[in-house]
């Protein structure tokens, strides 16, 4: 795992577009696990699109001290790769 916020921002920049898997600590021992692609990273926070589902947000962000602190957990996976030209 990274050290730094330096270090975390630029995985995240290298893996934009990428599919994953979410899991976020909401408090409370409430834990959302949601699956989307990195769609944006910006000097403090990164945004995730997520897959669409009813009465649910359409994108998310979380700043890199979330990953540092694992509040935020990201599981890229392998299989497909969406270029960023191509997002709608």
């Amino acid at each position: 795992m990274a050290k730094q916020l330096s270090e975390i921002k630029t995985v995240l920049d290298n893996q934009l577009g990428r599919r994953l898997t979410l899991k976020a600590n909401s408090g409370r021992r409430k834990t959302i696990e949601r699956s989307g692609f990195l769609a944006e990273t910006y000097p403090s926070v990164f945004v995730v699109q997520l897959d669409q589902q009813e009465d649910t947000f359409q994108r998310v962000s979380y700043s890199y001290a979330d990953i540092l602190t694992e509040t935020v957990e990201l599981t890229f996976l392998n299989y497909l790769f969406i270029p960023l030209h191509k997002v709608p």
